[in-house]
């Protein structure tokens, strides 16, 4: 019920977060990778690896993980490292309150993030997508990290390992609407440092993890979608024979 009473007030203010989320900066649409098995497993090690030390997933049990393919001695050899049973929900062992005076805030639980991020820029998975391919080094900031989609971000780069280091290049320009007045205009990143994953390593990789996300908002969506083809054939097939049989019914009485 606890867990419940959650979701639903996650996705009461699913719109709220979605006009937050629309940002100016423009989303790159993301890979469409919700059945590539190959893909959601790959998201899957990277969400438990790189997300779950400071986010939880609490409607998400680890073994759903089997849906995407994964054994259940997969997932003990792999995904649990902290003395988890694979029935145990995904949650994090970072204290709330280490979480907020580490951060400024208790980092949000991600069983939904993929939908509450969508708004009329692109969907969540655009959102979340973009967002983790623009942070760069920021100095100014307390993480020492900021990002393009989300300005001021109080979370840090976790992946900046794989992707490397990046800073943001500014260019001053004449607002077009007030000659007086200038713009600060964002010129795109210059990397400082690489990392392990070439650019378009990365960007597969954000690829899956996003993939993994929107999967994990919806389990049962493959399902649902296969089995909405079917509903829609049989409704189909139902109306025709309707309108025959309604057509030689009244055949006789015209």
């Amino acid at each position: 019920m606890k867990l419940l009473k959650k979701l639903i007030a996650v996705l009461a203010f699913a719109p709220a977060l979605a006009l937050a989320s629309g940002a100016t900066f423009p989303l790159d649409r993301a890979p469409d990778r919700s059945t590539d098995m190959a893909a959601l497993q790959n998201g899957a090690k990277l969400f438990v690896n790189y997300c779950l030390n400071c986010h939880s997933a609490s409607a998400m049990r680890y073994n759903r993980l089997r849906d995407i393919g994964l054994t259940e001695d997969q997932i003990k050899d792999n995904l649990l490292f902290t003395g988890e049973k694979v029935g145990d929900l995904m949650k994090t062992t970072l204290a709330p309150k280490d979480a907020k005076a580490w951060f400024g805030a208790v980092p949000p639980d991600l069983s939904v993030i993929a939908r509450a991020k969508a708004s009329d820029a692109g969907s969540g998975a655009d959102w979340i997508y973009t967002y983790l391919r623009t942070y760069y080094k920021d100095d100014s900031r307390p993480t020492g990290w900021n990002n393009m989609v989300f300005p001021s971000v109080g979370m840090p780069h976790v992946l900046w390992e794989l992707q490397g280091v990046r800073t943001a290049k500014f260019v001053e320009e004449k607002d077009p609407h007030d000659e007086s007045k200038s713009v600060h205009k964002f010129s795109g990143f210059e990397k400082v440092t690489a990392g392990t994953l070439s650019p378009a390593e990365y960007d597969s990789a954000v690829g899956d993890l996003v993939a993994y996300l929107q999967w994990m908002g919806e389990p049962a969506q493959s399902t649902r979608k296969r089995l909405g083809v079917w509903v829609l054939i049989f409704l189909a097939s139902l109306a025709t024979l309707a309108w025959r049989l309604n057509a030689s019914y009244w055949k006789e009485v015209k």
